[in-house]
């Protein structure tokens, strides 16, 4: 069998296609300060007026008035003709007194499967906010549908 010069050069054409085709592609969703923006925030003393100017306004906030806002990011990957999968997520969040005032700064990532705590500057002890930083972090994909009717 003779392999032709069209042949060749064809096959030198589609091999670092089909390779590139295999590269795993990575996505980012949503926003998630970075560490040095947040070390500008001080708990007790930046309002959150300021807060905006800071670091930007947040992906979500909680129900009530002021109770806190949620900076949500994850990270996203592709390879080839795979689902896309969440290979990364992090939740930022910080929650204000009455007056307006940061009260706890808070980061939270998803290891394993499990919520954990990446960081947390707080001026007390309690996080009332753990639930829905549990329900931004999510269980997507995870409930059947004997959870649902069960609930």
């Amino acid at each position: 069998m003779k392999i032709s010069r069209r042949q060749i050069m064809a096959f030198a054409l589609t091999v670092p296609v089909v390779l590139a085709a295999c590269a795993p592609i990575h996505r980012n969703h949503g926003y998630v300060p970075p560490e040095h923006d947040l070390a500008q925030v001080v708990v007790g003393k930046t309002n959150q007026s300021e807060l905006e100017g800071l670091i930007g306004r947040p992906s979500s906030q909680g129900l009530l008035t002021g109770s806190a806002w949620y900076y949500v990011g994850s990270r996203w990957e592709t390879f080839g003709a795979r689902e896309p999968r969440e290979i990364e997520r992090q939740v930022v969040a910080i929650s204000f007194t009455e007056g307006g005032t940061v009260s706890n700064v808070e980061r939270f990532g998803l290891e394993r499967g499990q919520v954990v705590v990446l960081s947390r500057r707080v001026t007390d002890s309690g996080v009332a906010s753990v639930s829905i930083v549990r329900q931004l972090m999510g269980n997507v994909g995870r409930v059947s549908a004997e959870d649902m009717l069960r609930d």
